[in-house]
């Protein structure tokens, strides 16, 4: 047969070999080298073959069995490994990816995947592989390892396959399974720890900073936020990323850690992304929820305490003292004012404070606490600040400790009812036609002790009326006459006047 360069192909036992090779043979295995001695009347016998085998000759024949089947045999599969997990086995109309190395019975190899570089990538179940095949993927999980041996009949029966597979040739296949989808998919969810309280859920609009790896099905690591030290920061539902994310970041909690397992067809289809994500991959993102918010987001306030009886509480532009402890909705603690040793204080409404913070301050009372979240764009916005990530939440707890009603804008001192009629004349305490420093502030500090007016609130009353008198001192001489002197009322309504 080697001089042919074909192997012999024929049923034993049925009468189409001589006797001697039907029954030379029986029992042998597959790579089982025999040597026959068949005498006459087990071969040709007297007859012979003309030209080729005398009359009453005995034959020698070395046999080495290359393949074995039978009509009757089937797939035989065997399970080489397999994941502990298995959420879904591959079924008919189900696109799989695999590697294979493919051999003939006795060991041959015809075909690898590997050698390739690629996976074998089809459907299942729609006539796109050999039978064998087609049957012996049927049930497997993602990862799942398996030898597949498929009769001819199965395979590539009498014809073979170019010059590779002989006729009537067994094959072996060791098969990979890496992933498979099925077209009709959708996103895949597990919900790995969902936090107890969950106040809101993310939906269309809103923007979302999380944490990720991604992985394909088989756990090779293509992407994580974690390696470049920032989150992924997007808003959801608008396209601004893969359509299964989009759908898998839907409904999630703060400090949701979530696992979107997307089919191609709503990641990177068939023509995959870069050198890591192949063709037709399915991709598995496991996803830590930091913040969310929405544009349309106000400073969310919960009052903790506030204490009974309360009747004044803050405005714009009253002088405030506060404790706060500022983190990120992930409980990173970022700033406190316990660090120093006095409470933070400000005006309110002068701009020197963060607007969320600001709005949270309003409307409290001395030893009122409340926690406030405030949004990004009511806080450090897109581009954060130093400490603070770029479009953070930030979670505060603050607790006034006191306040001094403010003055309005612009000014630097209030009458509480109507200035003297005579000003002038009161504040030139002397009598001498002109006013100094020291006469303008010792007046200005007696109608604040009796409660006739008020500065604008300030750690340094000194420095609100040296302001006050250098307004007033118009030429800068070092004392206001009763030309310079003007209320601040008069000088609003002159610019008025002078406008119209």
């Amino acid at each position: 047969s080697y001089d042919r360069g074909a192997t012999v192909a024929g049923v034993v036992g049925v009468g189409r070999l001589i006797t001697g090779m039907d029954r030379g043979l029986q029992g042998m295995c597959v790579n089982e080298r025999r040597h026959l001695i068949v005498p006459p009347h087990l071969g040709y016998g007297s007859i012979g073959v003309a030209g080729l085998i005398p009359p009453d000759a005995t034959l020698y024949f070395d046999v080495i069995m290359l393949d074995i089947w039978n009509k009757n045999d089937k797939l035989q599969i065997t399970t080489l490994s397999k994941p502990e997990r298995c959420n879904r086995s591959v079924e008919n109309s189900d696109f799989v990816r695999y590697h294979y190395n493919g051999t003939l019975l006795d060991g041959t190899p015809f075909d690898s995947s590997y050698s390739k570089d690629s996976t074998y990538d089809t459907y299942v179940g729609t006539g796109w592989l050999i039978k064998g095949m087609d049957q012996g993927l049927l049930g497997m999980c993602a990862g799942e390892k398996r030898s597949i041996i498929i009769p001819p009949f199965l395979a590539y029966g009498e014809k073979g396959y170019g010059t590779v597979i002989p006729p009537q040739a067994s094959l072996v296949f060791s098969v990979l399974l890496v992933d498979f989808h099925n077209p009709k998919d959708g996103v895949f969810l597990e919900h790995l720890e969902v936090p107890e309280s969950c106040k809101r859920r993310a939906v269309t609009g809103d923007f979302v900073r999380y944490h990720y790896n991604g992985t394909l099905m088989d756990g090779t690591l293509f992407d994580s936020s974690y390696s470049r030290n920032h989150t992924y920061d997007t808003y959801i539902g608008k396209g601004y990323i893969i359509p299964g994310m989009d759908q898998g970041l839907q409904g999630v909690c703060v400090g949701e850690r979530r696992r979107v397992v997307v089919p191609p067809h709503l990641a990177y289809g068939e023509n995959g992304a870069g050198d890591k994500i192949p063709g037709s991959a399915v991709l598995i993102f496991d996803v830590h929820v930091i913040d969310f918010h929405n544009p349309a987001d106000p400073v969310e306030i919960e009052t903790v305490y506030r204490p009974e009886g309360c009747n004044l509480t803050t405005r714009q532009r009253d002088f405030v003292r506060y404790h706060y402890n500022c983190s990120l909705l992930d409980g990173t603690r970022l700033f406190s004012s316990h660090d120093y040793e006095k409470p933070q204080e400000v005006t309110l409404g002068t701009n020197k404070v963060i607007e969320g913070l600001n709005s949270g301050l309003l409307n409290m009372c001395a030893g009122e606490r409340r926690v406030l979240i405030i949004p990004p764009h009511l806080g450090h916005g897109e581009s954060g600040a130093r400490g603070v990530p770029g479009s953070a939440v930030l979670r505060f707890e603050v607790e006034l400790i006191s306040m001094e009603e403010g003055v309005p804008e612009g000014y630097l001192f209030i009458w509480h009812g109507d200035p003297p009629a005579n000003l002038y004349e009161q504040m030139d305490l002397n009598k001498d036609g002109e006013i100094p420093a020291d006469e303008f502030s010792t007046f200005i500090k007696t109608q604040v002790a009796e409660g006739k007016g008020r500065l604008m609130p300030s750690s340094d009353p000194e420095k609100v009326i040296a302001d006050m008198f250098r307004n007033q001192d118009r030429n800068q001489d070092g004392k206001i006459t009763s030309e310079e002197l003007k209320l601040k009322s008069d000088e609003d309504q002159e610019k008025i006047h002078e406008e119209l």
